[in-house]
Formats: structure tokens, sequence, C-alpha cells
């Protein structure tokens, strides 16, 4: 057991993670709440997207998967960066909507990307704390040896497992795919990671029946829905995000050695505008510098704080400081400070 656990989860930090680029890449097709005014009545729609704070989001066309999303953004920012293909030595995909249970989707990646042999590439199974886990793991893996350059990336489309009758899940979620560029720098200014889980969160948020795990029948929470459809406890998820999120990010500025005066831009999963203001003001943050951009795109899982870096921060990202943090289905948390410094690519596009 590590004699430096926390209370909110383990620590660790790093020395040597530079992060050069990221590209984020969305759906064309918008679907606005008027669009879902037939199905689930206007005033339904209104009540509901004043507390989750969504107007609009992206929604992957029929066909187009996470995989795709993520492997347009990868192609852009290697071209954007002049990264030969044969310079990556690890691929990192985190996503809970693969392509396949089989390969994993992380070799199909490799292969749609051209990248060489001598490269890892493996899949991770996480939603909404994807982003600083992936960077968590990226930093335990470069060590300026046999790993200099990683491409980690994140996406879902999590419209694709929703029931569209659930005004809950139906409403929130949207879809988006990304790729984040790493790589050891021995210059770069430390980093620092918590990261946690707690499996008594398992049937909160959750598809039920699987092709290896057929559903038992034992929740009446899914009484008359179908197991094989996402579903979303909101209560639940709400009183864990309340009563974890504000120590955690107490916990990471502590590790940081830093106050929120010297962080540029807190950014956390965009789950649900109610329940960001409410985190933002237990934690006593600035809420100018936590940006919420769910209006437009939803609750995006697994890509929600990469999109907002390429979204909210944009131009301005390079050479600041930032504090994030994803939180939700597992549960299962992380949370990260790292500067942008050597940040040189950072943008949207529409796929």
């Amino acid at each position: 057991m590590s004699s430096q656990r926390l209370e909110s989860g383990l620590p660790f930090s790093s020395a040597h993670l530079a992060m050069r680029g990221v590209v984020c890449a969305l759906p064309r097709t918008q679907i606005h709440n008027a669009d879902l005014a037939a199905r689930f009545g206007a005033e339904a729609v209104a009540d509901v997207s004043k507390m989750i704070g969504v107007q609009s989001r992206r929604r992957a066309a029929d066909g187009q998967t996470t995989a795709d999303l993520c492997q347009a953004a990868a192609q852009t920012l290697l071209d954007d960066l002049g990264w030969e293909r044969d310079s990556i030595d690890a691929l990192i995909f985190i996503s809970q909507t693969p392509d396949y249970v089989l390969p994993a989707t992380a070799c199909a990646l490799h292969g749609r990307l051209g990248l060489h042999k001598a490269c890892a590439a493996f899949d991770i199974n996480l939603g909404c704390s994807a982003y600083a886990y992936g960077l968590w793991l990226a930093a335990k893996m470069l060590d300026g040896q046999a790993m200099c350059r990683i491409l980690l990336l994140v996406g879902d489309t999590i419209s694709k497992t929703v029931d569209e009758t659930d005004r809950a899940t139906a409403l929130l979620f949207g879809d988006a795919g990304t790729a984040t560029a790493l790589e050891f720098d021995a210059a770069a200014a430390p980093a620092h990671f918590i990261v946690g889980s707690d499996g008594g969160g398992e049937r909160h948020l959750m598809m039920a029946a699987s092709a290896c795990r057929p559903y038992a029948g034992d929740d009446a929470r899914l009484a008359q829905r179908d197991p094989a459809k996402l579903y979303m406890d909101g209560g639940e998820i709400f009183n864990f995000t309340l009563k974890s999120i504000p120590p955690l990010v107490a916990d990471l500025l502590r590790l940081a050695g830093r106050t929120s005066d010297q962080v540029d831009a807190f950014l956390f999963h965009q789950a649900n505008t109610f329940m960001l203001k409410h985190i933002i003001k237990k934690a006593k943050l600035p809420p100018e510098r936590a940006p919420i951009n769910m209006d437009r795109y939803g609750n995006t899982s697994s890509a929600s704080i990469p999109l907002l870096i390429a979204d909210s921060l944009g131009a301005a990202a390079q050479g600041q400081t930032i504090a994030m943090f994803g939180f939700g289905v597992g549960y299962s948390w992380s949370a990260a400070v790292l500067g942008l410094q050597s940040l040189t690519v950072n943008r949207l596009i529409e796929v």
C-alpha cells in the first residue's frame, strides 16, 4: 500500500510531461432543443435544459464512430505539428464507445494512422475521468528512452447508447473525439495528478446488459427500460460529485503547492451546469476561471476536458497553468495540474 495515499485518491507528480498539441473533432450535425420538442414537448425540454444547461449538442452521423472522430483529430494534429508517423511510440485510446469489443480499437487506429510497428497501442475503458487518467498514464510511460512521444486519443459517441425516449440522457449527451500530442521534455514544469475509484457506484451509471454479462433483472430502477441502453441515476451521481470533488480540488492544489490564484483555468468535466455551479461555489473558485461550454456541446463524456482546452481556452491556452477534474461513471475520478508552455497546436475541427 502506498504511504502517499490521500483521502481523495492516489497522488503522483511528474517532471517531464510536455503537451504539444490538442485537436478536438466534432460531428457536423447539431441537435438543438427545438429539434427535440416534438418528442418530449417544449415545456419538458425547457424544464430539463434549465437544469442541465444544454441548448444544443453534436451528434455523430450513422456509421460515424468515436474512432473516426479521433482518427480525424489525430491526422490533423500530426500534420499541424509536423510529427512523422513513425516517431510515435505509443497510442492510447480511451473510450466507452469503441469500434469493437475485440480487437482493441487502438490497434485499428494504429493501422489507419499508418504508425510504425514499434509502437504500443491499447484501449482503456473509462468515461468522464478519462482525460486526466490518460495524461497520468502517459506521464508514467514517457521515459525519454523507449518512450518519447505518445498520442492520447480520447472521445465518445454516447448518443449511440441512449434510449431516445429517456429525456434525462437524450437531452444531455453530445459526441466528440480528441487527440493530444505528449512528449518527454526534461525541461517541462512538474505536473501533478490524483486518481481514484469507488466501485460502489457501479450501478448508478451503466449499461446493465452486454454480450458478456446478461442483465440479471435485479434492479427496480430499470423496470420498463431496455437494459442494453444507458441508465443514469442522476440523484446518486449528483450526491457523489458534490461530496467528492470539492475535497479533490483542495488536495490537488495542496499537492501542486499552489493557491487557486496561481491557476489560470479550472476545467471540470462538463456533467451538468447546475452541478458544476455548485462545485465551483463549494470549492470557492472564481467562476470566471472555470469555463462552462456544455450549453453548445452537451455532456461529451471523456472528451469534455480537451474540448474545453480547444474551445474555451483557444489561442490563449499557451503558457497557462490549468487544473482539470474528471469524475463520474464507475465511480472514477482524476485530477491534474500542468502547464501549457509548449502547446503549439490547439483547435477544433468538424468532421
